[in-house]
């Protein structure tokens, strides 16, 4: 299959999840402005500059990821609400489950929520990245229902020399016997700014960067509701960091309810700790039961 399709920031919706559902990923040219771009450079460059390589042979001994995105800065919001980015999840994950509650057929469709969040740095000298699926984390079967939809964001401008994302475009049509190959790959070359959002069944991987430039992108996954997160953002994002976000971002960080029951707290919706304000740990205030 030929190299991903590009889009506008501004193409409907309904065509970019056609693409996904075909290609499994799509590139969407200026994904954020420059100021938002600015702004993230701004929160966390220094972060990238302080840490060490990764150091083993998988996340990259050339390579420096700072996670607990949503820790570091507040600009996100544009970025993991986008129509092509947010939408899309919801469109392609989204999907109406029946099940029986006594003798009512019930439709329930689940929420989606933010899992993994990195800003991911390749530099000179890093070789390339294993292929894999990300949703390979739950553990789950291919082909089947998407429950992971990912964005990277390109910080820096991704070329096929500096360690553009190397993906495998409808792969996540295989099956699981089938075994990616290098050669079956192409690079992601985008300008900063230019985002590439993939499936969790494709297969990918950080590319090899033999320039004297680093590249730099941010990436952030959305995955089913129902499913555990990959980054623990409780524990990586302090309660009045969530707080700094709209409503829409803080329940896509978990502090929302997946149907039919998922994630309560004292039996509520886990956004009423956010509102009432009440210590971790601590019963609800009664009037919000």
């Amino acid at each position: 299959m030929a190299a991903l399709q590009r889009v506008g920031p501004d193409t409907a919706l309904d065509d970019v999840v056609e693409i996904l559902e075909r290609d499994g990923g799509v590139i969407v040219e200026d994904l954020a402005d420059t100021d938002t771009l600015e702004g993230l450079w701004r929160d966390l460059g220094p972060d990238l500059e302080a840490r060490d390589y990764s150091g083993d042979w998988y996340n990259g001994t050339r390579t420096r990821r700072v996670s607990s995105i949503f820790a570091r800065t507040t600009r996100l919001t544009p970025v993991v609400t986008h129509s092509l980015f947010l939408g899309a999840a919801r469109r392609i994950m989204q999907q109406p489950v029946h099940v029986w509650i006594g003798r009512s057929r019930t439709e329930l469709v689940p929420t989606v929520q933010i899992s993994g969040t990195q800003a991911i740095q390749i530099h000179k000298g890093q070789g390339k990245q294993p292929l894999h699926r990300d949703d390979a984390l739950h553990l789950r079967r291919h082909p089947g229902p998407t429950s992971r939809v990912q964005l990277m964001l390109a910080m820096s401008d991704f070329t096929a020399a500096n360690g553009g994302t190397m993906v495998i475009p409808g792969s996540h049509h295989w099956d699981d016997e089938r075994a990616p190959r290098t050669e079956e790959a192409h690079p992601t070359e985008m300008r900063a700014g230019s985002g590439l959002i993939w499936l969790g069944g494709v297969y990918h991987g950080g590319g090899s960067n033999t320039t004297d430039t680093p590249r730099t992108g941010l990436t952030i996954a959305l995955d089913l509701g129902n499913l555990r997160q990959e980054e623990n953002q409780y524990l990586a994002v302090p309660r009045e960091a969530v707080r700094a976000y709209p409503e829409e971002v803080r329940r896509l960080l978990g502090y929302d309810r997946c149907p039919p029951g998922l994630g309560w707290y004292e039996m509520d919706d886990p956004y009423v700790v956010l509102e009432s304000g009440c210590p971790a740990n601590a019963p609800a205030p009664a009037g919000s039961r």
